[in-house]
């Protein structure tokens, strides 16, 4: 038997003389549990928003990005991307042509990107599930057509009527500017929206999808690409399969997968979960502070019994192992329901989705997204234990520094 473990449950659960001491206990492992749950729901929430913002950003993203290190276009070479296309795991193989362009519609104007695209982008991307006007059509016969961003469209008062173009201006690049009149170094070319798709304001506002043929006319240029984005099969090793492209391709180009495509915005998520975490751990930190005033007090109510168990032959490790315990279960006792009550509330809105989103304007989701992560509520378990740990260990060794001092001078009252 664990006589430390035994004694610290029979002090935690029994009744103390003093009903201060059972308040102040309970008052501990709400605290403590208040603060897990907080913890569990919280991230959970967040996960759920990241799942969603990122998916998102999937839907236009490709699993990878072939760009060149010098130069802003560069001609693919047709074996390499049929070797690539060759690959395990690769699904398709787009070519890209992207400049910045004005629009005009109407007498409205607004500054977009154009992105020239090949039949194999539909494989690539998942663009088409997210037309909410119109349709994802670039082509019919020997015609072109734009799929145009809602905040494009928006900006522009764009209608899919097929009665007023929209005009693409560009400078040429294979003209020298003249001063005097620049209007002559502007090439412009019109086509008629078939589209609007939404997905997340940055490209809603900006792009502008068209054949890639047109946008070559536009540009002056035969073959050229921007870049060449790869659709991978999800059942194959993502990592794998960008160091072979990069093989394949060689030093003089850059070979990127989604989470280094945005770097920045992945960079910021991870710094806002890991900046909630600690906010919320701080809060836990608080909390722990009845840990300390309930074991003070229950030390000064069971020095008696300290006594007893130095006459009875306990150490001093002993003694103060047992209200060690007793803190480390407040903890064990909190986290774990804190941790059950933040999983049980997580799922319920996962399944039941209980609370919804409120405000004007539309949104993509209709309640708080929730997403469970074991790892989440691993670290959290740990890290409230540590803290339950460390809160202890204060009024423990207060014992040492009074009552047991007190027993080998044979002062203690």
């Amino acid at each position: 038997m664990n006589l430390p473990f035994y004694i610290a449950k029979r002090y935690l659960l029994g009744k103390k003389s003093q009903n201060a001491i059972n308040i102040i206990s309970g008052i501990s492992v709400l605290g403590i549990t208040t603060g897990t749950m907080a913890l569990v729901i919280v991230l959970s929430v967040f996960n759920g928003f990241d799942s969603v913002v990122k998916s998102l950003y999937n839907t236009f993203d490709p699993d990878i990005q072939i760009s060149s290190k010098e130069g802003k276009t560069f001609i693919p070479d047709p074996a390499t991307t049929k070797a690539i296309l060759a690959l395990p795991g690769v699904s398709a193989v787009s070519e890209v042509l992207e400049e910045n362009v004005l629009l005009l519609y109407n007498d409205r104007q607004h500054i977009a990107t154009v992105k020239g695209v090949d039949e194999a982008f539909r494989d690539v991307s998942g663009l088409d599930s997210m037309i909410f006007d119109g349709e994802m059509k670039l082509k019919d016969q020997n015609r072109s057509y734009a799929v145009v961003g809602q905040g494009v469209a928006y900006s522009l008062g764009i209608g899919l009527s097929f009665i007023d173009p929209l005009f693409i201006y560009t400078i040429d690049r294979t003209a020298r500017i003249n001063m005097s009149q620049p209007e002559e170094s502007i090439r412009r070319n019109f086509i008629y929206p078939s589209g609007i798709f939404a997905i997340e304001q940055d490209y809603d506002f900006r792009y502008l999808i068209c054949p890639i043929d047109y946008v070559r006319e536009l540009l002056l240029y035969q073959d050229e690409v921007t870049h060449l984005e790869v659709k991978l099969d999800p059942d194959f090793p993502g990592e794998e399969i960008q160091q072979e492209i990069l093989s394949l391709m060689g030093d003089g180009f850059h070979v990127k997968n989604r989470e280094q495509q945005n770097e920045l915005f992945y960079r910021v998520m991870r710094s806002e979960k890991w900046a909630i975490f600690l906010i919320l751990t701080f809060i836990l930190i608080i909390a722990s502070f009845n840990i300390i005033g309930s074991l003070s007090m229950l030390i000064i109510d069971k020095k008696k019994d300290i006594l007893t168990l130095r006459n009875m032959g306990a150490g001093n490790k002993l003694i103060k192992r047992i209200f060690l315990v007793e803190g480390w279960l407040i903890s064990v006792l909190g986290s774990l329901s804190g941790l059950f009550l933040g999983t049980a509330i997580s799922w319920i809105q996962q399944h039941f989705e209980v609370i919804k989103l409120t405000g004007s304007g539309s949104f993509i989701i209709d309640a708080y997204p929730v997403q469970i992560e074991a790892l989440d509520i691993c670290l959290i378990w740990v890290t409230v234990l540590i803290i339950g740990l460390i809160a202890a260990r204060y009024p423990v060794r207060q014992i040492s520094k009074k009552y047991l001092a007190g027993i080998e001078k044979g002062s203690i009252v």
